[in-house]
């Protein structure tokens, strides 16, 4: 992986892990067309804000974008709408790095992802609900439980770690009065103070990129309604009985 990229994003050392959508075991698909800011059509734009052209972004950002295209087949709009804001394109996936990739704490890739998506439900991000239950699904290989979160999370088919979880992160979602009782429920879950932090930054720094998401009218890619609905093995299958 080039070092110039890593310079140029602010973003080290382990290129591999840079976002999910770039880890092996996360948005798996064929590489198909490098980079374009082309819209998918007239009547699915990215959001309010113009994408710039190729030819007028900084080289890093161009670089990062084709690459995530190259290895998932499709470039979220998240990238395309950031991308008009090149310095805070930088910072924003910077800060999403840290938290959604350090590599200590207990939290699985897929809790990160199960505390988007209840907090995104609460601040109405559909792009975050859509994007994010794509990636639960392909990481927790459970097709159903973002779903059931999505519409009550308290009656979702979930473990009472999990609740515990989601109880706090929609807390700091709702700027809730946060307490020691608070802490001590996690704690009775097995997380620390230190995974209070990452539940708690998460939720957090999503309610920022869902109000971001909310004003620039930001829209999910349709390649997110279907990912991780079919096991890997049964969907290279129907696409090779449609070929």
């Amino acid at each position: 992986m080039s070092g110039s990229l890593l310079r140029g994003l602010w973003l080290r050392p382990v290129r591999p892990s840079l976002l999910p959508l770039l880890a092996s075991e996360g948005l798996w698909r064929r590489s198909r067309v490098a980079y374009s800011t082309k819209e998918e059509s007239a009547a699915r734009r990215v959001g309010r804000y113009p994408v710039p052209n190729k030819k007028d972004m900084p080289y890093d950002i161009v670089e990062l974008m084709e690459e995530v295209e190259m290895k998932t087949g499709f470039l979220p709009n998240v990238f395309k709408a950031m991308s008009h804001r090149p310095a805070e394109f930088r910072a924003f996936f910077a800060y999403y790095n840290a938290i959604m990739n350090k590599d200590t704490g207990r939290l699985s890739k897929a809790d990160k992802e199960l505390i988007i998506v209840a907090t995104s439900v609460v601040n109405r991000c559909p792009y975050c609900v859509v994007a994010h239950g794509a990636l639960h699904r392909i990481y927790s290989k459970q097709p159903a439980l973002a779903d059931q979160v999505i519409v009550n999370w308290k009656l979702a088919d979930l473990s009472d770690r999990d609740l515990a979880m989601l109880e706090f992160a929609l807390a700091v979602c709702r700027a809730d009065n946060i307490t020691e009782e608070h802490f001590q429920k996690l704690e009775k879950h097995g997380f620390d103070r230190e995974d209070a932090w990452d539940i708690g930054m998460i939720s957090a720094f999503f309610a920022m990129s869902n109000r971001i998401a909310h004003y620039i009218d930001l829209r999910p890619n349709k390649e997110f309604y279907t990912m991780g609905r079919t096991p890997r093995g049964e969907e290279e299958k129907e696409e090779a009985e449609h070929a």
